[in-house]
């Protein structure tokens, strides 16, 4: 079965940014970039940021 080439991974809630990082190289990905996204929630009419999402690019390992 062949794997994607690059795959974006989420740090999920109550996960560190090591941890996601480890878990992509126990996956046989390497970081090659990095996104933040806001999350933003109505409230009374206006949007109220709720937290950072961080995404790493990661790129399928060649060994």
């Amino acid at each position: 079965m062949s794997r994607k080439k690059v795959v974006w991974f989420e740090v999920q809630d109550g996960e560190t940014i090591a941890a996601c990082l480890e878990r992509m190289k126990k996956e046989g990905y390497t970081a090659v970039a990095r996104k933040e996204e806001p999350l933003f929630e109505e409230v009374d009419g206006t949007f109220v940021p709720v937290k950072q999402i961080i995404k790493f690019k990661g790129s399928l390992s060649e060994s």
